[in-house]
């Protein structure tokens, strides 16, 4: 037990000591599994899926190619619709910030002098001080994005001999069958994580800018973008999404009319996508329990920041499936469950 203690808070140090090159390696896996998930959906609708027969390997290997090109652009049109549509707005959200922290501390004192409660202005966070914080972190990532480009074009050059490379690291039949299973099982499952929280996001993000362009809330479009982006953070990111919005009209609208409806709104959204829809589709796979969901994301966003954030469900996908594929750990995959109920184990 002491032993088994000391070897978690070893790894624990050791992967925040190491956050600056854990954090690069995890994004590049993640971008580089998020093109072959793409590209692997663009083989499927291909009309030339013939080209992919092994009898005719260069063909099959353009095939395989065109189509990561084809992901890569999809990823790369993404970011040029943020760059052009979104990094504008944000711009000027960004230098509207210090009208806004002298209105919320005009609110809030006007508040606490109809309760008559003293008000301390050192408790009212700076949310210029925040936006700067985010900006300098967002930097941070920036500039490792030439780390993580060299991760990803050697994961792609040596994509071809990772079946190789499996295959010698477990020559039993049993054993290799085996943690191929468990390789197969998370792939499965984070792909239908990753597709239907990506469109429940998406499609949470468009109503939510529809919702806001009607009402006349100035920068939808930066609102609509953080519902979408925070929607991968676990429950936290749902109180973000609703919460900046919420208090930006607070503060501007003349009634509390707009700061009503945006409310009914954005919170009505988050209930039926995220509360309703999104657990009935991933639920049956997921099967995760949200007290362990949340205890995940503070350990992971405590290691690792926002970063640790966005990745800990995903990272607790593979946790539950390989604990649950071991004798000695599948007590740990009960209690990540939500109803006692695990994958079954794939006998060596």
């Amino acid at each position: 037990m002491l032993n088994g203690l000391i070897l978690f808070v070893g790894i624990v140090f050791i992967l925040w000591l190491g956050r600056s090159i854990f954090i690069p390696l995890l994004v590049a896996t993640f971008m580089w599994y998020l093109i072959n998930a793409i590209s692997a959906y663009y083989r499927k609708v291909f009309p030339f899926n013939k080209s992919r027969d092994i009898r005719y390997p260069v063909p099959a290997r353009v095939f395989d190619w065109t189509s990561n090109i084809l992901a890569a652009a999809t990823i790369a049109g993404v970011i040029y619709l943020f760059i052009t549509q979104i990094r504008p707005m944000s711009s000027e959200l960004i230098a509207a910030l210090p009208a806004m922290q002298t209105r919320i501390i005009d609110l809030a004192e006007y508040l606490s002098a109809q309760m008559g409660v003293k008000l301390d202005a050192s408790l009212i966070p700076n949310i210029s001080k925040i936006a700067t914080n985010v900006g300098i972190s967002a930097a941070s990532i920036a500039t490792t994005i030439g780390m993580i480009a060299v991760y990803m074009i050697f994961m792609f050059v040596e994509q071809s001999t990772f079946n190789r490379k499996f295959a010698a690291m477990f020559p039993n039949k049993r054993q290799s069958k085996k943690m191929r299973y468990i390789i197969s099982s998370i792939d499965t499952n984070m792909k239908k994580y990753l597709f239907v929280k990506t469109f429940i996001s998406a499609v949470t993000g468009i109503l939510s800018y529809v919702w806001l362009r009607s009402l006349g809330l100035e920068f939808a479009g930066v609102w609509a973008f953080i519902v979408f982006i925070t929607s991968y953070i676990p429950t936290i990111g749902a109180i973000v999404a609703c919460g900046l919005p919420i208090l930006y009209s607070l503060i501007n609208a003349p009634t509390l009319q707009q700061p009503i409806l945006v409310a009914c709104g954005l919170i009505g959204l988050q209930i039926i996508f995220g509360n309703i829809l999104e657990p009935k589709l991933t639920g049956k796979t997921l099967n995760l329990s949200t007290l362990a969901i949340l205890i995940n994301l503070v350990f992971w966003g405590m290691i690792w920041g926002v970063a640790g954030m966005f990745f800990s469900v995903p990272l607790l996908v593979a946790t539950f499936i390989i604990t649950a594929q071991f004798d000695s750990t599948r007590w740990l995959a009960v209690l990540l469950s939500a109803d006692g109920k695990i994958p079954d184990k794939k006998e060596e």
